[in-house]
């Protein structure tokens, strides 16, 4: 007699835990493809840098970024211009003093 009351709790115990498991399961999966997925696929660009596909993708799209600075009328934010004529000049001041030794 015992038993018999013993089923439906046991069956109803085990399709709660199928659902749960089964949530468990579509959230894991959910939170890996919009989370993870993304910067895993960037990962693994950069780490398939030697293969020429990758290579020719990078060209192009350098290659595409340049023309479109070249359509813009000023470049470089004033700002950055000032930076890198520093910098320009700082290195144009050391290879002039390499040179003289």
């Amino acid at each position: 007699m015992n038993q018999d009351k013993n089923k439906p709790n046991l069956k109803t115990f085990f399709i709660k835990l199928a659902a749960i498991t089964l949530s468990i399961i579509i959230i894991i999966n959910v939170t890996y493809n919009l989370i993870l997925a993304d910067k895993l696929d960037i990962i693994n660009k950069i780490s398939s840098l030697d293969s020429k596909e990758t290579m020719e993708e990078i060209k192009n799209k350098i290659r595409k970024e340049l023309r479109s600075g070249l359509e813009k009328e000023k470049i470089l934010d004033d700002e950055d211009a000032e930076l890198i004529n520093k910098f320009y000049l700082k290195i144009k001041k050391e290879l002039k003093s390499t040179n003289s030794n």
